[in-house]
């Protein structure tokens, strides 16, 4: 096989059980997939369908009752809480609907934070070109608390791929803004990853947002309904 067919991300007979007070629980059913570096792809579905659960298992966080993950060709679930932690940190970038950013910190420090921990050089230097490149050059200095929630989720943007991942997780990313500010997180997502050619997996249950994505899978109570070209 070409290196260039090679997947970035490949999930095989994935599945996930959890055990509830009136027996086993399952949110996801024997999903395959495969995702290609700089490909975009969407997981789609109605709250409970699942998705970020996938999002959760490709991406390291969690560990499937069944099944396996390959992350850059690093065997998730054969690998330990830290080993894992450490495939995320070197390989991984997330976006998330609340932004996650810490609230003692600047805009500055919470993008600077990650690239000291990955030891890259010029880490400050990076984290100010990356907020430049958000169109925060003006906010740079500014907590959590002093931004507003388009601002905020600029950070996250900045704070993800400023550490230069192989691939993007964003879980709902514009689902705590209003619409016109969600298009604009919107087209500086997909901007960035065209950009970068990065991998970006996005769960959505908006099908506007999922048609911008390369490849779209749709989940139904923790089962593939089809993938998308």
């Amino acid at each position: 096989m070409d290196a260039s067919d090679t997947p970035l991300i490949q999930a095989t007979g994935l599945g996930k059980q959890v055990l509830t007070p009136t027996g086993v629980l399952t949110i996801l059913n024997d999903i395959n997939l495969r995702i290609n570096a700089g490909v975009s792809m969407a997981i789609m579905g109605s709250s409970g369908s699942g998705k970020s659960t996938l999002l959760s298992l490709l991406a390291g966080l969690d560990i499937p009752s069944h099944g396996e993950v390959s992350l850059h060709g690093h065997r998730l679930n054969t690998l330990d809480e830290d080993e894992r932690a450490k495939v995320r940190k070197n390989h991984v970038g997330f976006v998330f609907q609340q932004f996650h950013l810490l609230p003692a910190f600047t805009a500055l420090e919470n993008v600077l934070l990650p690239l000291e921990l990955k030891g890259m050089p010029n880490a400050r230097e990076q984290a100010q070109l990356w907020l430049n490149r958000v169109g925060l050059s003006k906010r740079m200095q500014h907590t959590p608390r002093q931004l507003s929630g388009g601002e905020q989720q600029r950070v996250a943007i900045a704070r993800a791929f400023a550490v230069r991942p192989s691939v993007i997780f964003a879980d709902e990313p514009t689902g705590s803004l209003d619409a016109h500010t969600s298009w604009k997180i919107i087209e500086l997502i997909f901007e960035t990853q065209r950009e970068e050619n990065t991998t970006l997996v996005l769960v959505t249950h908006d099908e506007s947002l999922a048609k911008l994505c390369a490849r779209r899978m749709l989940l139904e109570a923790g089962d593939a309904k089809g993938q998308l070209e």
